[in-house]
Formats: C-alpha cells, structure tokens, sequence
C-alpha cells in the first residue's frame, strides 16, 4: 500500500494521547500561560504566582473560564501530534533505509526530530496563536476561534512562528532523550521482557518517569523562548488605553526581550519556569505513556482495517467476473 502504515499507527496514537493530556491539563496550563504573559509594570504586577490566577478565576465564578479555548487547543494538539509524529517516524524510516545503518545516531536525531517539528510548527502556527489568545484574555471574555482569527490581519496568524520554528529543538531534544532513554532501559530489561508479551512496549510507569526527564530537559533549555512566545502570541487584556500602546509595540522578538530586560532583568526570562515545566512535563509524561499503552492496540486496528478492505476489495472483483 502506498501508506505507511507504521508511521500511521505512530502517528495516530500520538494524536489520541496528546488530546487526551491536554484535555487533563487544561486549567493548568490556561493559569500558566495568563501568569508568562504578564510583565511587570512599574514595580507592580497583576499575577505574584500561579494560584493567584486561579484564585482570580474562583472568586469572580468564572471557574469554567479556565477550559476557554480548549476546543481549539484539542484541535491544536490533535493535528501538531499527528504531523509530528507522523513526519518523525517517516523520516526515521527514510534515513534508515537510505543510509543502511540499523539504529538512528544521536546527532541524526535531532536533525530527523527538528525537520518534523519545523513542519508542525507551520502547519498549526494559526491554530496555536488563536489558542494562546484565548487563554489570555480575561475571564469570560474569550472570543471563538473564527473571531479570533478574523480580529487581525492573517499574518497576525503567524504571530511567534519564529519563535516556534526555535523551539522545534525543544520536541527534538525531547523525543531523542526519550528514545535514547527508552533503548537503553529496554536493552537492560530485554531478558526480562523476553518472557512477557512484547519487548518493544514499556510499562506505564517507565514510560511516564521517562517522558518527565525527557521533558524537564528540554524545558528548562529552551524556556526563554518559551515565555517570549507566550508574550508575543497573548491578547491584550488592559482596558486601559495607555497601557495597550506599548504591550502593541512588544509584539516582536526584539521588544518582547527589551520589555522582559528592562522591567523584570534577568530572572524575568525564567518567569513561570517552575509552571511551565510541572504543566509539561505532566503533558508530555501523559501523551507518551497513552501513546506507549494504546499503539500495540492502535496498529492492530490499522492492520484488521486494512485486511477489511483488501478482502471486500478482493470480493467485489470477483463478484464483477463473468
């Protein structure tokens, strides 16, 4: 067939179990993305730490305002994964066969990884800005996905695509910890996996501690470029006109570090890094255990389906024969 199916299955179970995680995680990662978008103005600042967001929410009763844009950002993360996955596993299979080696090195890795999230990045560049917008905006106030859009110009859209195209060293390092993470904890326990059902699968536990080190890595070495991202990408919440003039003219890489540096110095770029490592770390933790416990499931779906078409295909030509 001219799908591969294999990177298909990969492809499909990263999907499911980044819907699944980012679902879970939502309202925690709606408090973080309100707390990074936030810079300091004169000396005072709206949001001190992370539950002050969510206390904002409880006490005005707009709990439920937590999970604005989540329909999006479901959407989002459905399509990023799926791209991902899907270009990632396709490059891997590519490189092997064309280069003949038996196992990708470290350094390829990366490159393969990289070259997938770029894809990614771009594909799902409109969809990402709307949903950082939609967690930015005050409470209540979260406008829909077209409206979102539409509100600016369509290269608004592609607001921080920059930025995001950077941060495809974040998945790649990621997954290339993970992977190399996951061979050497299945070569150590290949004896053992031996006797059960298939050593190519890890345990939920392992694959969650692996996901967590893998994510935290990343994180934290990418994590400046993830708060100016967050900036360039949020609405602008202040009713106050004077206030909305310059958060405008911060929406470029080279503003939002000014405005980082001259109102919050050094420890501003690392603003939220606990959040954005504990919302992460859980997500990619989560998507990477759902992926590992449904993809055995998953391909055998694939391969009954295609057996279902390749018989009632076979039937047809014969039921037109003479």
């Amino acid at each position: 067939m001219a799908v591969d199916l294999q990177s298909l299955s990969e492809a499909t179970s990263g999907a499911v179990g980044a819907l699944l995680s980012t679902t879970i995680l939502y309202p925690l990662d709606t408090c973080k993305t309100k707390y990074q978008a936030e810079v300091k103005a004169h000396g005072q600042q709206k949001y001190r730490n992370l539950s002050d967001v969510l206390w904002e929410a409880i006490s005005t009763r707009q709990i439920v305002s937590l999970y604005q844009g989540l329909g999006t950002k479901n959407l989002q993360s459905f399509i990023a994964q799926f791209v991902y996955f899907y270009g990632y596993s396709c490059f891997k299979r590519l490189y092997l066969e064309r280069s003949g080696f038996n196992s990708i090195g470290t350094k390829a890795n990366l490159i393969l990884a990289a070259a997938a999230g770029a894809c990614t990045a771009i594909v799902t560049q409109p969809l990402d800005t709307a949903s950082s917008r939609m967690q930015t905006s005050a409470f209540g106030k979260s406008k829909g996905l077209w409206q979102t859009l539409t509100a600016g110009t369509w290269s608004e859209a592609f607001d921080g695509l920059g930025i995001s195209l950077l941060l495809t060293t974040n998945p790649a390092i990621q997954y290339t910890v993970f992977d190399q993470l996951k061979q050497r904890h299945l070569k150590r326990n290949q004896n053992i996996t031996e006797k059960g059902s298939s050593p190519e699968a890890l345990s939920a536990l392992s694959a969650f501690m692996l996901g967590a080190i893998s994510k935290s890595i990343a994180t934290f070495l990418t994590y400046p470029a993830i708060r100016c991202k967050v900036m360039i990408q949020a609405a602008d919440t202040s009713d106050d006109e004077a206030k909305k003039a310059p958060q405008k003219s911060h929406k470029t890489v080279h503003g939002v570090l000014y405005a980082i540096w001259k109102r919050e110095g050094v420890p501003g770029f690392f603003k939220g890094l606990q959040a954005q490592i504990l919302k992460t770390v859980l997500s990619s933790a989560l998507l990477l255990m759902i992926k590992e416990k449904i993809a055995a499931g998953t391909w055998v779906l694939i391969l009954a389906a295609r057996k279902y078409l390749l018989l009632t295909g076979s039937r047809l030509k014969s039921a037109q024969k003479p």
